[in-house]
């Protein structure tokens, strides 16, 4: 299956740098759903296995589009809740009108490097958390080939085998949101509800994705050295890139998510 990421609809995201208190039901949004639409008439179809195991193809939840396959990888943006503040929204909202969908996605991310919030995650001990927790089912119910543990965000490449992207993004922020809760004594939600996921396409894509997530550190300022930023995959990689098979690790959590 061959699949491009969708542009970022501003209607979409108009709401991603607010906070939203409470429980709510996904804003109506006609140009998501019809984007959603238009992405299911051409996508291969969900087997009657991959439905069974809860994988949904094309989705939308109100604001953002989702692919959601078996057997793909994928490009994942987790973001905490205040990284893009309401109160900023004339600095981040008119990236969300750029045309350019690699562009605007570029300049979303390059946003976030600019470390607004409270950011947690700069941590060592949550930084040491989240990336174990990442790891904890890697070779279990995925395959991960790269992730950073940014201040206030986190990128992912991961491989998908049977268990739904979402069900993955929503294990890992519950475990981490309720350890890092616990370990500051603070209350209330820690990510934003939606994460940014692109499926990956072919070799050099996936090589360019490696790249892009294991220099963040460097790009944002932080060293001059991909492997010496202590919370990434690059500190893992052999003389040929390579990472060590998953059930060689250390660090794992002793709780593991659900």
């Amino acid at each position: 299956m061959k699949a491009h990421h969708p542009p970022l609809q501003p209607s979409a995201e108009s709401r991603l740098g607010s906070r939203r208190s409470g429980p709510s039901r996904p804003p109506y949004n006609p140009g998501l759903q019809k984007l959603v639409a238009g992405k299911q008439a051409w996508a291969e179809p969900l087997s009657d296995e991959a439905k069974a195991q809860g994988f949904l193809g094309w989705h939308q939840r109100g604001y953002l589009p989702h692919c959601d396959f078996p057997g793909v990888t994928q490009f994942v943006t987790l973001r905490l809740d205040d990284s893009m503040p309401a109160s900023r929204r004339s600095e981040w909202e008119a990236l969300l009108h750029l045309e350019d969908k690699r562009e605007r996605r570029t300049k979303l991310e390059a946003y976030l490097d600019r470390g607004f919030g409270e950011c947690p995650l700069k941590q060592p001990t949550i930084a040491e958390l989240a990336e174990n927790t990442l790891r904890s089912f890697d070779g279990q119910r995925y395959r991960l080939q790269a992730w950073v543990i940014m201040p206030n965000h986190i990128h992912v490449l991961v491989d998908i085998w049977q268990t739904p992207l979402a069900e993955i993004d929503k294990s890992w922020k519950q475990f981490i949101a309720r350890r890092v809760n616990r370990l500051l004594g603070r209350a209330g939600r820690l990510w934003e509800r939606e994460y940014w996921d692109t499926v990956i396409e072919d070799e050099e894509h996936r090589r360019k994705a490696v790249r892009y997530i294991e220099a963040n550190p460097v790009k944002a300022g932080f060293m001059h050295e991909a492997r010496d930023w202590p919370w990434s995959s690059a500190r893992f990689r052999d003389e040929y890139g390579r990472l060590p098979e998953p059930d060689g690790r250390s660090g794992a959590p002793v709780s593991k998510p659900a």
